[in-house]
């Protein structure tokens, strides 16, 4: 019943006419031209009130004045005008509820940091040991499956580290959806012993690798609560026994996660993989001083195919020629 109110409801109350407003309206309307008098008499009412009336029609818009008589202005033009006004204003009111909607980050991390001011110091756990590290990672991913683990990797002894030993059970755990895991590593780690294999392997369970020039620190996220960092910021965790913190707070893990953030935005992806494979040879035969032709001979494949690979390349790392692209692939490791 009220659903069928709401459906029958007069459209001059919506647009903001009150029922006078409505019934001078219709009444210039029907007289078409006319003074106030013959509109005060066409509405039984005093001249004084159907003026005031009259005054907000024409500046609503939907009245014109003309030497003393007033004129309505036809339904559709002068409706519409209202009608696209009350659009501007609707307009406006969205851009304020999405402005208000933006600043809920900032009023949640306010909340975060007042909640955990009231609870007390971060809880923060001291760990120690590689194994505890690792083993830490997939404990908290058995507590909360899907959970996504974020982490930075700064030097190759910590990289070599994890691929001798505790890359497996990583890619275990992704396998049996558990985890997800994305990387930045640095670039001069490709050409490690095992690398490659277990950074594949790595990949083809779900997780994603990029490469940077410099990554600043070990660190990592664990899901939306749990963050690991070093006890000394900065060099690697073996020359500091894998001493490193648990720390327990949301607020903390948002840091971390923007900090991740920038550094993946300016990483590159892997260079392998079916395309990049493919990239990665045809820039190694070219540095060997190989011709298109003899690539594509080398390769068992077209040399339409060969340029699209170097076409490929060239686009992937950012040049204007193959001699720039052999650069750039040289300085990220690539050739290595």
């Amino acid at each position: 019943m009220r659903n069928e109110s709401r459906i029958g409801s007069d459209p001059f109350e919506t647009l903001g006419l009150d029922p006078a407003q409505r019934a001078l309206y219709t009444a210039i309307l029907r007289l078409h031209r006319a003074t106030r008098t013959d509109l005060a008499q066409a509405m039984d009412g005093p001249v004084e009130k159907v003026g005031r009336q009259l005054d907000a029609l024409v500046k609503l818009g939907v009245v014109d004045e003309q030497s003393g008589e007033y004129l309505a202005r036809h339904p559709a033009a002068a409706l519409g005008r209202v009608i696209a006004e009350r659009l501007d204003r609707l307009a406006e009111e969205s851009r304020m509820i999405d402005s208000a909607l933006g600043s809920i980050r900032t009023l949640i991390r306010d909340y975060d940091a007042g909640r955990d001011y009231q609870s007390g110091p971060f809880t923060v756990e001291m760990a120690s040991g590689a194994d505890v590290l690792y083993e830490s990672v997939v404990g908290i991913a058995v507590q909360s499956p899907g959970m996504e683990l974020l982490t930075a990797i700064p030097d190759e002894r910590t990289m070599t580290d994890f691929v001798r030993k505790f890359a497996d059970p990583w890619i275990d755990a992704q396998k049996r959806k558990l985890l997800t895991v994305r990387a930045v590593i640095p670039v001069t780690t490709l050409t490690l012993p095992g690398v490659r294999d277990q950074l594949t392997e790595l990949a083809e369970s779900g997780g994603r690798v990029r490469t940077l020039r410099h990554v600043p620190s070990w660190f990592m996220t664990a899901g939306p609560e749990v963050a690991g960092l070093p006890a000394f910021w900065g060099g690697n965790l073996p020359d500091h026994a894998y001493n490193f913190y648990l720390v327990r707070t949301p607020i903390m893990v948002g840091v971390l996660r923007t900090l991740f953030d920038e550094l993946w935005a300016r990483a590159v992806p892997l260079p392998w993989g079916r395309r990049g494979g493919g990239m990665v040879q045809v820039l190694r035969l070219a540095a060997q001083g190989m011709c298109d032709e003899s690539i594509a001979r080398q390769l068992g494949v077209s040399v339409r195919t060969v340029r699209a690979r170097f076409a490929d390349a060239m686009a992937e790392l950012g040049t204007q020629s193959r001699f720039h692209a052999g650069v750039e692939a040289t300085r990220r490791g690539w050739l290595s």
